[in-house]
């Protein structure tokens, strides 16, 4: 077994603190990586204080991973010591559904196995995460990484960027099309960037007013205050796509108003509690409400490529691995512009 150090929380009420585990050896297939940078996503901070009601403790959060190969198995092919790699959320899948054969990993009919938190196949036990110093992981699920770009930017792109990229992909937005993305956070600035680059006309909605410039500077093409009721009758049936990032409980059918004939609203946020929708908010246009999760392997590395060719990163304040448990509480504020990135070299 291979030790290896980390940050954990042993509870829900408990603060992360340093903590000692061990990775399984390399095998075969496996790639062993340093971690020198971890994003850290809302979801973190949900499944560290059970919000999802699942967490099995101790839990070592992180699946926004980048780093260097340090070994690998002898039947990798795809990669080799010194490389640059990345892992998201997923560490493996059954591999042999219909969902998974068509890369579609995420939706995997048996259950994927999540990055930490998840049912580890192989060594019987509990996955541990990206705060700790390194990690072995299936090379199946193990991403390249360019080096055209700051690696610490790259990171969130694992969750943060993929979570955004695979909706606007799958129902084809581009140019001609009109989209609203609702809120401004790490899943919303990446909305806005993905979108404005494949040609959209973009409009940023938030209840914040002072969020408008930075808006605007990450490619946004409009800004509309929802706490503006003017602002919001304006905007009624204008958009073709919604794409709503917020975690925070909001009326669904405020948002379905605003699209047009086909419209298609795409939840990627997880309000805590159920949210009441309208039969005709969906009936009017014939609009759809519909939502998305993360991507599979082969979308992640899709949209991987296309960042390092379109030089697209998220917007990132990088963090000392102690730092953590004052940065969820800024994160819960929503203040952080736009993504925590953990520096490990730090830990």
């Amino acid at each position: 077994m291979i030790a290896t150090r980390g940050y954990a929380a042993q509870s829900a009420t408990d603060a992360l603190g340093p903590f000692d585990f061990e990775r399984r050896e390399v095998g075969p297939h496996d790639v062993q990586f340093e971690i020198l940078y971890c994003g850290v996503c809302h979801s973190d901070l949900h499944q560290v204080r059970n919000e999802w009601s699942h967490t099995t403790y101790p839990i070592v959060p992180g699946h926004e991973i980048v780093g260097r190969v340090t070994k690998v198995g002898s039947g990798v092919t795809k990669f080799k010591e010194g490389d640059l790699a990345g892992v998201g959320c997923l560490v493996d899948s059954c591999r042999e559904c219909d969902n998974c054969k068509k890369g579609l990993e995420q939706f995997c009919r048996n259950g994927s196995t999540g990055t930490y938190n998840g049912s580890d196949k192989k060594s019987g036990g509990v996955t541990y995460g990206g705060y700790s110093n390194q990690i072995v992981v299936d090379e199946s699920f193990v991403l390249k990484v360019s080096d055209k770009l700051p690696l610490e930017a790259v990171a969130p792109l694992l969750c943060a960027g993929i979570t955004t990229y695979s909706p606007l992909r799958h129902w084809g937005v581009g140019k001609g099309h009109k989209v609203a993305v609702v809120g401004l956070g790490g899943l919303g600035h990446m909305a806005v960037k993905f979108a404005a680059s494949f040609g959209a006309e973009v409009t940023v909605l938030s209840t914040s007013p002072g969020k408008e410039q930075d808006a605007k500077q990450l490619g946004a093409h409009h800004f509309a205050l929802t706490k503006d009721a003017g602002q919001l009758k304006a905007l009624a049936g204008k958009f073709n796509f919604i794409i709503v990032t917020v975690s925070a409980e909001h009326d669904y059918n405020t948002y379905l108003g605003m699209l047009d004939t086909d419209g298609v609203m795409i939840c990627v946020g997880a309000p805590p509690t159920p949210s009441q929708i309208t039969a005709f908010s969906l009936l009017g246009n014939r609009r759809s409400l519909a939502g998305s999760a993360i991507g599979g392997l082969p979308e992640t590395q899709e949209m991987l490529d296309y960042c390092a060719a379109n030089n697209i990163v998220s917007d990132v304040e990088v963090i000392k691995m102690a730092y953590i448990n004052e940065a969820y509480e800024r994160m819960l504020k929503g203040d952080v512009k736009y993504r925590f990135v953990i520096d490990l070299a730090t830990l």
